[in-house]
């Protein structure tokens, strides 16, 4: 799949991407991103990156990793070009720390973080942490997020990590076969605190794969929901969301039509 260099813009203000699961066995979903960055992402004054952009991060210690190498030296190639590049962790990606910022040349985030462009106050979130009605989730994320606790497992062994971040992607999948789409999606409650809590009009997430946009007809907020990337199983889907320095966002698909 290749983007068509008709479409660019230059110098758009902002790309927002979520939830491509990085991993060498999905190699068509990585070659995907590599000319998302080389082809799309490069014509940006910024990109962000809200989460679960690798399947998995055991620790910056396993930037050794031949296909981490890759993906780090793809970001750096990109904010060397010009590109200012941000980070925010997703649940499967947490421990990425400043060993991988520097290695990649990109910033981190915390979750959520508050931009301002034109008239609009967007909210940046992964989005786990707005699904605060998966009681056992949310259980887990507090304590995987604790520092002593992460603390505690990067000082195990690689290899042992490896193991231990396996057995609990196999629980995650089993439990998610057990909960309702519902219990697994943000909560209206937990959206309306994102919005309040920095004092929003919109809210641009990942997590879910439920790419959408929610308007509020009565306060005009808006909540983009980006999608996950898939390239290497059916249905193959993807996307990005665009911002202008006006403050308008697009919503686009993996060739760069707009939603």
């Amino acid at each position: 799949m290749t983007f068509d260099s008709a479409r660019l813009h230059a110098r758009t203000f902002a790309f927002f991407i979520s939830d491509l699961h990085l991993q060498a066995a999905h190699p068509r979903t990585a070659e995907a991103f590599s000319r998302f960055l080389a082809e799309r992402a490069i014509h940006a004054e910024r990109l962000y990156l809200l989460g679960d952009i690798f399947e998995y991060w055991a620790g910056d210690d396993d930037l050794a990793d031949p296909f981490n190498a890759q993906v780090a030296a793809a970001l750096r190639a990109l904010a060397e070009g010009g590109v200012q590049v941000y980070w925010m962790a997703g649940n499967r990606d947490f421990l990425a720390g400043n060993g991988f910022a520097r290695a990649a040349g990109l910033t981190l985030l915390p979750d959520p973080t508050v931009l301002q462009a034109g008239e609009h106050t967007i909210a940046l979130a992964h989005g786990d942490a707005q699904c605060t009605d998966d009681l056992k989730y949310m259980a887990f994320r507090a304590q995987v997020r604790d520092p002593a606790w992460q603390a505690q497992f990067l000082a195990m062994p690689l290899a042992q990590r490896k193991a231990i971040i396996a057995g609990l992607r196999e629980g995650s999948r089993s439990a998610h076969s057990e909960k309702s789409y519902e219990i697994m999606d943000v909560t209206p409650s937990a959206v309306t605190a994102l919005f309040d809590a920095g004092g929003a009009d919109t809210i641009i997430h990942g997590h879910t794969h439920r790419p959408a946009l929610h308007l509020d007809p009565a306060t005009g907020r808006r909540r983009f929901v980006l999608p996950d990337w898939e390239l290497d199983l059916e249905p193959i889907r993807g996307g990005w969301i665009a911002l202008d320095h006006q403050g308008n966002l697009t919503r686009h698909d993996l060739i760069g039509n707009p939603l």
